[in-house]
């Protein structure tokens, strides 16, 4: 059995050396080590020796076996190097390519524009306040001088969520809430900017949702004054420093008196251009007095502070700043208007 044995390890060892793929290998393991291999044949007939033969058949079965072993783990690990090399080799990178540019991203010009109008009145001492976009009845109309039977508000078709929720029409109830909450201290000098709601079709230069950034400055011995004196370092920082404004008046139920903000075209220099349909300016904005009952219901006392409001829309000032000509630009994720801003 002995001999069995040696003969048994020189014929495993020769035709392992001469394996060429880890598909034959493995068959060899099979044929030798296996539980029908030939090593486990040669050893069933260890039960017809002597005790004192076992032993020794038994160790010299062992060597077979670890010899055998040695050389698989061998050609297994090399196998498993050429494989690695051969993958390394297929998916090697060229480090001298050049590198694929990554698209690069831009505020997108209505987003710009809201900041850089936040930034101007910060720069005045102004702080943001934001409100939520679902609205009471109450805020939103009735503590803006606006009951429910005021004709003023067929103006704002709205989005009626209930009876008392809705939609808000505009920034404007951010200022009471911001009144409200300051309890009659003073100064008040806030800028509300947001999204808001109407029920309108939309066109080129209507949208069912747009943004307003109002503003709303309450203390004592508040004047028009001060509220042209704003707009007009406003304007100038927006436009150009050669911008003009012109105060018409007009009416709006929270404020009085009320009027409408023109600046002098800054495309033509108020000389009359297509931007400004020949008239040398462009209406931008509403503003006035806050009106003494919304004071009141704000928890001021008009006989001892006054204050100016003010309100503008981000797509108004934005259409104008960049010439965009159709408001619905905004809103449809076009990359090809978007890309146009990149370096605005």
């Amino acid at each position: 059995m002995k001999e069995k044995l040696e003969a048994l390890k020189n014929e495993a060892l020769a035709k392992l050396q001469t394996v060429q793929d880890p598909g034959t290998l493995n068959d060899l393991r099979v044929k030798y080590l296996g539980k029908k291999g030939e090593l486990t044949e040669v050893l069933r007939g260890m039960g017809a020796l002597s005790a004192e033969d076992r032993p020794v058949i038994g160790q010299v079965a062992n060597t077979v076996r670890g010899a055998i072993e040695e050389i698989i783990a061998r050609k297994q690990e090399a196998f498993q190097e050429q494989e690695t090399l051969a993958r390394l080799q297929a998916e090697k990178v060229d480090v001298t390519l050049p590198g694929r540019k990554l698209p690069q991203g831009g505020i997108h010009p209505l987003t710009r524009v809201i900041q850089e109008i936040e930034d101007i009145f910060v720069g005045m001492g102004y702080h943001v306040a934001e409100g939520p976009e679902v609205e009471t009845d109450y805020f939103n109309f009735e503590a803006l001088n606006l009951p429910k039977n005021h004709p003023a508000r067929d103006m704002q078709d709205s989005f009626y969520l209930t009876e008392e929720l809705l939609m808000r029409t505009q920034t404007s109830p951010v200022q009471v809430r911001t009144m409200q909450a300051m309890k009659g201290e003073v100064p008040v000098k806030i800028i509300c900017p947001g999204r808001v709601f109407r029920r309108d079709d939309d066109d080129a230069t209507h949208s069912f949702q747009f943004h307003q950034i109002e503003g709303l400055v309450i203390g004592p011995n508040i004047r028009m004054s001060d509220l042209k004196g704003t707009l007009q370092q406003f304007v100038k920082e927006m436009f150009g420093p050669n911008t003009g404004i012109r105060l018409r008046p007009s009416f709006f139920p929270f404020t009085e008196p009320s009027v409408e903000v023109d600046v002098s075209c800054f495309k033509c220099g108020g000389h009359g251009c297509r931007l400004c349909k020949q008239s040398g300016w462009l209406e931008i904005l509403g503003a006035g007095m806050v009106h003494p009952r919304v004071l009141e219901m704000g928890g001021y006392d008009p006989e001892k502070y006054s204050g100016f409001a003010f309100g503008m829309g981000a797509e108004r000032i934005a259409m104008l700043k960049y010439g965009i000509d159709d408001i619905r630009n905004f809103y449809l994720n076009d990359m090809g208007f978007v890309k146009q801003f990149r370096g605005v």
